[in-house]
């Protein structure tokens, strides 16, 4: 019976060098909703018929994603590599963004966050578009669960 469902996620530690008390909570609060919700289903076809669920690793390698996904006995399926060329410019206004929301609660009015806040949240659902654009027919996922994605391959990029 098909499962399309991720049930566990890793991020390649050795390409994180540092983060902060609020991209580790957004790292957090990441990975604890993508397991609580979401659609992910592999378009390639597996001899066995398998259909979730599904491990997934995340890792970034000369300028790439890599998307590890294996079965849930963690024997792997195949691994998808996307360029991250269309997403250098969203991750880096991503950071810009979320830097600036992080300065404003602590400091702004409550107007100035929403502000902020908004413009935030189109960068991300812009974002997470993108990721379903360049996933089209070879993982179908849903909006959150690609707005989730896009928040885990923003932390991946942090170099310090």
């Amino acid at each position: 019976m098909a499962d399309p469902r991720i049930i566990d996620v890793t991020l390649d530690e050795r390409t994180i060098l540092w983060r902060s008390a609020d991209i580790e909570q957004e790292r957090r609060i990441a990975i604890f909703d993508l397991l609580e919700e979401n659609r992910f289903a592999p378009q390639r076809k597996h001899p066995d018929g398998y259909e979730g669920p599904y491990k997934l690793h995340l890792r970034v390698e000369e300028g790439r994603l890599a998307l590890e996904i294996h079965r849930a006995d963690d024997t792997p399926l195949e691994t998808l590599v996307l360029g991250l060329a269309r997403f250098r410019r969203p991750i880096r206004d991503y950071f810009a963004i979320c830097d600036s929301y992080y300065q404003a609660i602590r400091a702004a009015s409550p107007a100035q966050i929403e502000t902020i806040d908004m413009a935030r949240r189109g960068i991300h659902n812009q974002s997470a578009e993108l990721l379903q654009e360049r996933l089209e027919g070879k993982i179908d996922l849903d909006f959150d669960t690609a707005r989730r994605l896009f928040t885990l391959i923003c932390v991946l990029h942090i170099k310090g």
